[in-house]
């Protein structure tokens, strides 16, 4: 998924309150809905018109309701703002599975900007810290697309090529960085549990202290490679990080 991804989706991302902590704002759950639609909070959101997107859709499994999203040759994404912004303090636990990785995918190429699963994660970092040009290029994006864009995210993946542990840029912008979960085919087919210390990773992947978080969005895209995909995503917790 190209940086073209990001621009309908950060348009939802609006200044929000002072931050809230981890206990008083959640994702809306998908264990508890019924085969169908995603809960209303979140919202798809198409990349562009003459793009396939990726189907989302609920699907019951071992009793509770999951994510699953469906990309051949596609890319979208589902966006869940958060009704506060939430302090940087924070874990991210989820679980995900894939049908398959994508083949080719790898951060180094934009032709391999693809993913089998994606877990965006935006914060609500001060425009004003970021050097001039990349001010005049928010900016410039901003009146262009008519969207509030964030200006920091991270992106963890379900990748191909690279190494678990590879933090790097995405190959359109360094705005949002790349954190690889898993690898490869190994563990398809499972559920895997993960759990992130948001601002561990934050300060990692941009060498600076995180600011408020303030939403979230997943996806599977094949747009780039054409390959076909399946993900699922259980419910996404968040909790105070161990101090």
């Amino acid at each position: 998924m190209s940086v073209r991804a990001l621009l309908p989706l950060c348009a939802l991302l609006f200044a929000l309150p002072a931050a809230a902590t981890p206990a008083t704002v959640q994702p809306a759950p998908f264990s508890p809905a019924p085969a169908g639609p995603p809960p209303p909070a979140w919202v798809y959101t198409q990349i562009h018109e003459d793009l396939p997107g990726t189907d989302f859709s609920i699907v019951r499994e071992a009793g509770d309701g999951v994510l699953r999203a469906y990309s051949q040759a596609a890319a979208s994404s589902l966006v869940h703002t958060l009704p506060a912004p939430v302090s940087p303090h924070t874990r991210l636990d989820w679980r995900w599975k894939v049908s398959q990785a994508v083949p080719q995918s790898a951060i180094a190429s934009k032709a391999t900007d693809d993913y089998a699963a994606r877990v965006y994660v935006f914060f609500d970092y001060d425009k004003s810290r970021l050097p001039f040009t990349d001010r005049v290029k928010i900016d410039l994006a901003r009146n262009l697309y008519g969207a509030d864009l964030p200006t920091a995210a991270l992106c963890y993946v379900w990748g191909t090529a690279d190494a678990v542990g590879t933090i790097a840029p995405n190959p359109y912008t360094d705005r949002v960085r790349m954190i690889v979960l898993q690898r490869g085919d190994a563990r398809a087919g499972q559920w895997v549990s993960e759990s992130r210390d948001l601002a561990a990773d934050f300060q990692a992947a941009f060498g600076e202290a995180a600011p408020a978080v303030t939403g979230i969005a997943l996806g599977a895209d094949t747009d780039n490679t054409g390959a076909t995909v399946e993900a699922r995503f259980g419910d996404l917790r968040l909790r105070p990080a161990a101090p």
